[in-house]
C-alpha cells in the first residue's frame, strides 16, 4: 500500500518522475530528529516565520489620526454624518467613503493607526432619537432631528434644517434632562449601547502588525465662558473597559476625569488623555492655577503628567503651537491660526492657549516649586465630523458634514448659487462684503487640512504604540508624512551623521524626543535633528530648533535655523537660511520643485547654552510654499481667492520637545 501511494507521488510529480524511489524511514530528516509522522513522504523542518514584521529596534514611523467623530456624536450627526466607527476604519485602511452631502471621500493612502473618539455626552443620542421607530423618538426634544434627511433643492441634506437642528438639539435634550421628561437612565442606556458597538468596531479592525485601533472618546468639557477643555481618552487595550465612558455629565472638571482615569489604572486598565484645539480654550487650557483657582502642587503636576503626557498641536481649527502675540520674533508663529472661542466668533486670549506658551509656563511653574504640569509630547489630529480625515489641502472636505460642505459655505469663494437663498437661513452677521462681494462669515474660513499624528515604535501594535504616547516619542504634521528625528546627549560622537548605524547611536548614547537630560556644568549637550520629505509632498526649505528658558529676568524663546536646503547654511548672526526662491504659480497651484530637500539635518549645539537655566528644545520643519486648501476651491471654481486670506502656506511637521535640566534640580523622570 505504501509502495503504492508513493508511486502516485512521484507519477503526479512529473518533473521529477526519473529516479523517483522510495524514502527510507529511518532517515533522520535535514533538523537531525527521526521522522515521527504517521505516513510521513517528506521531511519537514522546524524553521519559523515571522507572522508580522519583526519588531525595529530602532523603531518606524507610524501616522494616524486620534480624534475622528461619527454618527455617534451629537453634532457629527445634525451635521448629516451617518458613517459609523466601521465605516471610519475601513476609510483609514485606505477604502473610500461617502460624505453626508453625497460626494467620495478618500485618503492618499492608508494610515497606520486610528481612533474614534466621539463624543461621551449624549453619546449615541441624536442618531437614536432621529430613528422614528425608537421610544426614545417620541420625545419633544428630538423632534428636530426627525427631518433632517428631506433634501434641499440641490438634493443635499437640509442645510437649514441641519444647522437649526444643530443649534437646537443640545439645548433641548439638557433642558429635557433638567425638566425630567428625559431621563438620565435612558440617555445612559443609549450611550452603553453606542459605546459597546465603539469598543467593538476597534476591535473588529485592529489587525496587529498592520493596523491599529485604539478604543477611545472625547470628554467635552469646557469653562463657563465656553473656552475648551476637550480631551481625547486614548485606551491601551485588554480585556477589560469601563462600561460607560467618563463624560462632562459626571464632572466639569478635567480633575475629575483625572481622578477616574487613575481609578481605572488602579484596576489595570491604562490610558491616557490628549488635550485638544487649545487654541480656542480662550486661555484656560494651560492655566497657572488648577480648577478651584488654587496654586498647583506637586500632586497636581503628577495627576496632569501621569494621565496627560501628550498635547494636540494642530488639527482642523486651526493650529496651536504659538501666537504672534506670544512669538513676535517668529516669522512663521502666524500657521494655520484659529482665533476664536470654540462655536462662536469671539476671540481666544493667546495667553494660556498655546502649546509653546504653556512650555514656558511649565518652566516658570517648576521654578516655583509646584513642578511642570506641562511637560508634554506633541501630536497632530484632524477632529473630523465626518468619519473621514482631511489631510490634504488640494481635496479638503471641510469638518461639518454637509455645513461646510461646498466652497460657498466654506467662505472661501463667493455665496454663488446660495446667494440667493442665504438670507433665508443666514443671519446678517453670517454674511461679510469683502471687495464688493458676500461670503459667508464663519470661523470655517480659519480651518485647516489638519493634522497626523506621528509615532516611533518597534511596530505597528497597540502596545508598541501606545507605549510611544507614554515616553513622548511623538511628532505632528500639519497633514503630510513627513518624518523627524530629534535626539540630545552629551556623550554623541562628533561623526555621528556620518554613521551607518547613527539612530543606533543616538539611543544608545542619548535621549529621543520627549526625553529629559541632566545638565552638567562642562559641554553643551549636542543635538541631532533630522527630516524627510513626504514623497507625495514639496520639497523641505528649513529645519528649525525651537529653544525655550528661563533665567532670572524671566522665560525667553528662540527660533534657530539649523540646516537650509540646496546646500547653503544658516546666517550665524540672524540664525535663518535665506529664502531658496521656491514659489507657487497661482493659476494652477503647482509649486517649485527645482528647489528645496528630499532631507535635511543638522548636528548642533546651542550657541547660547546656559547650564544653570532649564530649557526645552524642539524641531520644527516646513515645506517649500504650497497652495491653501481656500486656494483650491477658488481655482476650482473659477474665480479669484479670497483676497483677505493666505493663498499660500508652509507644510511642517514638530518634534515633541526635550527638557535639559541643571545637574542640581531634581534627576529626570
Amino acid at each position: 500500500m505504501r509502495l503504492r501511494r508513493w508511486t502516485s507521488i512521484c507519477v503526479a510529480l512529473l518533473a521529477l518522475a526519473a529516479g523517483c524511489s522510495e524514502p527510507d524511514p529511518s532517515t533522520d530528516t535535514p533538523t537531525g530528529r527521526r521522522r515521527g509522522f504517521p505516513d510521513q513522504n517528506f521531511p519537514i523542518g522546524d524553521d519559523l516565520v515571522w507572522v508580522r514584521p519583526a519588531p525595529n529596534a530602532e523603531r518606524k514611523a507610524y501616522f494616524g489620526d486620534l480624534h475622528v467623530h461619527t454618527k455617534y456624536s451629537f453634532d457629527a450627526f445634525a451635521f448629516g454624518t451617518t458613517a459609523t466607527p466601521y465605516d471610519a476604519y475601513r476609510y483609514a485602511k485606505g477604502e473610500p467613503l461617502e460624505h453626508p452631502a453625497g460626494f467620495t471621500m478618500q485618503l492618499r493612502e492608508p494610515l497606520d493607526f486610528y481612533a474614534v473618539t466621539d463624543h461621551a455626552m449624549f453619546l449615541g443620542v441624536a442618531a437614536e432619537g432621529a430613528d422614528t421607530s425608537t421610544e426614545f423618538s417620541k420625545q419633544p426634544a428630538v423632534e428636530p432631528l426627525h427631518d433632517l434627511n428631506a433634501p434641499d433643492n440641490r438634493g443635499l441634506l437640509s442645510v437649514p434644517g441641519r444647522m437649526r437642528a444643530f443649534s437646537t438639539i443640545l439645548p433641548k435634550l439638557l433642558g429635557g434632562i433638567a425638566d425630567g421628561t428625559i431621563g438620565l437612565e435612558e440617555t445612559d442606556q443609549i450611550t452603553r449601547s453606542a459605546w459597546r458597538d465603539t469598543i467593538d468596531a476597534a476591535e473588529e479592525f485592529n489587525d496587529p502588525g498592520q493596523f491599529t485601533t485604539f478604543v477611545a472618546y472625547e470628554y467635552s468639557s469646557s469653562a463657563d465662558d465656553r473656552g475648551n477643555l476637550h480631551r481625547n481618552v486614548i485606551f491601551r487595550g485588554g480585556d477589560q473597559l469601563p462600561a460607560i465612558p467618563f463624560s462632562r455629565f459626571h464632572s466639569q472638571n478635567p480633575e475629575g476625569l483625572w481622578d477616574w482615569m487613575d481609578g481605572l489604572r488602579d484596576q489595570g486598565i491604562e490610558s491616557l488623555a490628549i488635550p485638544h484645539n487649545s487654541n480656542g480654550s480662550n486661555g484656560q487650557m494651560f492655566e497657572l492655577v488648577d480648577w478651584a483657582g488654587d496654586p498647583m502642587d506637586d500632586a497636581y503636576t503628577s495627576q496632569r503628567l501621569r494621565n496627560e503626557p501628550l498635547v494636540e498641536i494642530t488639527q482642523v481649527k486651526g493650529t496651536s503651537e504659538t501666537h504672534p502675540a506670544l512669538s513676535n520674533t517668529d516669522e512663521w508663529a502666524d500657521f494655520e491660526l484659529m482665533p476664536f472661542i470654540v462655536s462662536t466668533m469671539k476671540p481666544s486670549k493667546p495667553q494660556g492657549s498655546y502649546v509653546r506658551d504653556a512650555l514656558r509656563r511649565g518652566l516658570s511653574l517648576a521654578e516655583s516649586g509646584a513642578g511642570n504640569p506641562y511637560k508634554f509630547g506633541f501630536i497632530g489630529s484632524s477632529d473630523v465630523h465626518t468619519g473621514a480625515t482631511t489631510d490634504d489641502e488640494s481635496e479638503f472636505y471641510g469638518k461639518l458634514g454637509v455645513l461646510d460642505s461646498t466652497p460657498e459655505l466654506r467662505g472661501s469663494v463667493p455665496l454663488g448659487f446660495f446667494q440667493g437663498t442665504a438670507t433665508k437661513w443666514m443671519a446678517p452677521d453670517n454674511v461679510e462684503e469683502i471687495d464688493g462681494q458676500n461670503y459667508t462669515s464663519a470661523a470655517t474660513i480659519t480651518y485647516g487640512a489638519s493634522g497626523l499624528a506621528g509615532v516611533w515604535a518597534e511596530e505597528n501594535t497597540r502596545e508598541a504604540i501606545f507605549d510611544a504616547f507614554r515616553r513622548k516619542e511623538t511628532f505632528a504634521t500639519s497633514g503630510p508624512r513627513i518624518r523627524v528625528r530629534f535626539f540630545a546627549g552629551f556623550d554623541f560622537d562628533e561623526r555621528l551623521l556620518e554613521r551607518h548605524d547613527a539612530v543606533k547611536r543616538a539611543y544608545e548614547d542619548g535621549v529621543s524626543m520627549g526625553g529629559e537630560l541632566a545638565a552638567p556644568s562642562g559641554n553643551p549637550p549636542r543635538f541631532l535633528a533630522w527630516a524627510t520629505r513626504d514623497p507625495r509632498g514639496a520639497p523641505l526649505q528649513r529645519l528649525q530648533i525651537i529653544k525655550g528658558w528661563i533665567d532670572d529676568d524671566g522665560t525667553h524663546e528662540e527660533v534657530y535655523d539649523v540646516a537650509c536646503s540646496d546646500g547653503t547654511n544658516p546666517d550665524p548672526a540672524t540664525h535663518r537660511c535665506a529664502d531658496n526662491g521656491a514659489t507657487v504659480n497661482l493659476t494652477n497651484c503647482s509649486y517649485s520643485t527645482d528647489v528645496g530637500d528630499d532631507e535635511l539635518k543638522a548636528w548642533w549645539t546651542d550657541p547660547e547654552f546656559d547650564p544653570d537655566h532649564p530649557a526645552f528644545y524642539y524641531v520644527r520643519v516646513l515645506e517649500n510654499p504650497t497652495c491653501r486648501w481656500s486656494t483650491w476651491d477658488a481655482l476650482r471654481t473659477g474665480v479669484n481667492p479670497r483676497p483677505d486670506i493666505a493663498k499660500t502656506l508652509q507644510e511642517r511637521a514638530w518634534s515633541s520637545p526635550i527638557w535639559i535640566v541643571p545637574a542640581d534640580r531634581d534627576a529626570p523622570s
